[in-house]
C-alpha cells in the first residue's frame, strides 16, 4: 500500500513543478505528516525530492529527475478508457486504478502535452443519469465488475417477480442506461445471451474458472438490438390522436421518440387547422393517459373511446376547477 502511494507521489511531482504538503495530502488521501515521512523515505531511496520552506514552499523533484515507472497495468489501462465517466468508475470500484493510469500517462507525456487530460476534462463530461433521478449504485456492482474484467463465471441469485432464482452466468459486459446498471451475460446451459438489472441481484459468488469469450460478441450492437426489442415489446397498444403543430413538436418528449418518428411518417396531411392525425403505439391506456396529458390542449384523443372519455372527464374537472 505504501509502495503504491510513494510511486504515485513521485508521478504527481513529476507532472507538476511543485506541490504543497496539503495538495499532496489531498491527492493521496493521507495526512501532511505522512507526506513528510514519505518525502524523507523517497529521498533516502535516492529520489531527489526537495522541500522548499516558507509560506509559498512545497515539494519538487530536482535535477530533471524522470521516473521510468510509467508502464500501465491491465486494470489501469482498462480504467483509462473509462476515465470520461467518473461516476461509473467510482461505482465499479475502479476510481483508484483510473487515477493511477492518468498519472502514469501524464508522466510519460512531453511537458507541453501534460495538460491534455485537464483540457479534455474541462471540455467534455458525461452525466449518465436522467434529470430528477437519484439512483444509488447497486451493492453488488463492484464484484460483478471484477468478474466482467477477469472473465470469471458467477453464480447469481436474483429477484424475478415474487421469487428468487439462482443461475450460473458468464458476465460479458456492463451497461449504464439512464442511471440504471445492467449486466449482459451468457447462460452456459443454453448459450443464450440475456440482460439483467443489477439492482435485482441478491447474491453473487465469483468462481475460480475463467470462461472463453465469444470473439464475435459485440456489446454495443447487442445492447442496441435488445433495447429496440424491449421498446417494441412493451408497446402493445395503439391510440389515434389529432395533434396541433405544437403538439407534434412536444410529442417526442412525452413518449418513445422512435415510435413517434415512425408514427409521424405515416401521419395524415395537416387539415385546415394545421392538425395532423396519427396512430401511436403505446404501452397501455394508463401510461398513454399520463404521457399525453402533458401535451394539454395540443392533443385530441380519437381512439380508443375509453381513453377519450378519460380525457374528456379530466378536461371537465379542470375547467370546473379553474372556472
Amino acid at each position: 500500500m505504501r509502495a503504491a502511494r510513494l510511486i504515485k507521489m513521485v508521478l504527481l511531482l513529476q507532472a507538476r513543478p511543485s506541490m504543497t504538503a496539503a495538495e499532496l495530502a489531498g491527492e493521496l488521501d493521507v495526512s501532511e505528516r505522512t507526506i513528510t515521512r514519505d518525502a524523507q523515505a523517497l529521498s533516502e531511496a535516492g529520489v531527489p525530492v526537495y522541500a522548499d520552506r516558507g509560506r509559498t514552499g512545497g515539494y519538487r523533484l530536482i535535477g530533471g529527475y524522470r521516473t521510468r515507472l510509467t508502464g500501465l497495468g491491465r486494470s489501469e489501462a482498462e480504467a483509462l478508457f473509462l476515465s470520461g465517466v467518473p461516476g461509473a468508475l467510482r461505482e465499479m470500484g475502479l476510481e483508484d486504478a483510473s487515477s493511477a493510469a492518468r498519472l502514469k500517462v501524464s508522466a510519460a507525456l512531453m511537458p507541453s502535452l501534460r495538460d491534455a487530460s485537464q483540457n479534455a476534462s474541462q471540455r467534455f463530461h458525461l452525466d449518465a443519469p436522467g434529470w430528477f433521478q437519484e439512483t444509488p449504485a447497486p451493492e453488488l456492482l463492484p464484484p460483478l465488475a471484477d468478474a466482467v474484467w477477469d472473465d470469471r463465471r458467477v453464480t447469481a441469485r436474483y429477484r424475478r417477480q415474487d421469487a428468487e432464482v439462482e443461475r450460473e452466468l458468464e458476465p460479458y459486459g456492463l451497461v449504464l442506461k439512464a442511471g440504471v446498471w445492467y449486466l449482459c451475460a451468457r447462460v452456459p446451459d443454453t448459450g443464450s445471451f440475456r440482460v439483467y438489472r443489477i439492482d435485482r441481484f441478491t447474491a453473487i459468488a465469483t468462481g475460480e474458472d475463467r470462461f472463453v469469450r465469444d470473439e464475435e460478441f459485440d456489446l454495443p450492437g447487442f445492447w442496441e438490438e435488445r433495447a429496440a426489442q424491449f421498446a417494441r415489446a412493451i408497446l402493445r397498444s395503439e391510440v389515434v390522436l389529432r395533434l396541433s403543430e405544437a403538439g407534434v413538436r412536444q410529442l417526442p418528449y412525452a413518449t418513445d421518440a422512435v415510435s413517434v418518428r415512425e408514427a409521424l411518417e405515416e401521419a395524415s396531411e395537416p387539415d385546415d387547422q394545421g392538425w395532423v392525425t396519427l396512430t401511436l403505439p403505446v404501452e397501455n391506456e394508463t401510461v398513454a393517459y399520463t404521457q399525453l396529458m402533458s401535451l394539454g390542449p395540443e392533443v385530441e384523443v380519437l381512439e380508443p373511446t375509453t381513453l377519450r372519455e378519460r380525457f374528456a372527464e379530466a378536461a371537465t374537472q379542470m375547467a370546473s376547477r379553474y372556472k
